[in-house]
């Protein structure tokens, strides 16, 4: 398991209700199956459903890094919402940051109530390209059959390579930490999202 840097930088980012910490703990302990130190962080913006949250997690083959991602590090960005993947971008991005992102927008309260307006997300997604080495945008909105986006962008992650973890880890990881009444719907959701590679 070799990592092309390292730490190497992974940051989780949704609103509250997308699942981003369960999503943070499958690929960190995905992470420590696979034989690496990592460490994880919690970010929280208004605590509460909707608010923006964001997962720091750092992986190392030397050590057990700090559990906070200094700005402009960042490696990876897995985005559960595409305006909340620009905002982290824009503080923790670099030109060699990939980018893993659900298009589908969860409009904040301010936009619902008509005192803002979203931008169109393909904008979105033309300023995350320009701001880092590549894009890819999966298709993750949750569905009738209850996948959820966090595991089907988990699943996209797995299948990229990006993070040395290989796909088998994280379906272990997903299996102790989901509870068994989920466990078929998760991973169906995260075999979708490894299609995606």
């Amino acid at each position: 398991m070799n990592l092309k840097k390292d730490p190497l930088n992974l940051i989780i980012t949704g609103v509250g209700g997308q699942g981003n910490v369960l999503a943070s703990q499958i690929v960190a302990t995905a992470g420590i199956k696979a034989g690496l130190y990592v460490t994880v962080g919690e970010t929280y913006g208004a605590s509460q459903r909707g608010g923006p949250v964001m997962s720091h997690v750092r992986f190392s083959q030397k050590a057990q890094p700090s559990p906070l991602i200094p700005e402009g590090q960042a490696d990876v960005v897995v985005g559960l919402e595409p305006a909340e993947a620009l905002r982290v971008i824009a503080d923790f991005g670099n030109p060699s940051t990939r980018v893993i992102v659900n298009p589908r927008p969860v409009y904040p309260i301010w936009v619902l109530s008509g005192q803002a307006k979203y931008p169109p997300v393909e904008e979105i997604v033309e300023t995350l390209a320009g701001l880092v080495e590549k894009v890819d945008v999966v298709q993750a909105s949750e569905n009738q059959a209850g996948m959820g986006a966090n595991m089907i962008l988990l699943g996209a992650l797995a299948g990229s390579g990006i993070v040395p973890v290989s796909a088998e880890y994280f379906e272990e990881a997903i299996r102790e930490i989901v509870p068994p009444v989920d466990l078929a719907s998760n991973l169906e959701a995260f075999n979708k999202g490894k299609r995606a590679f």
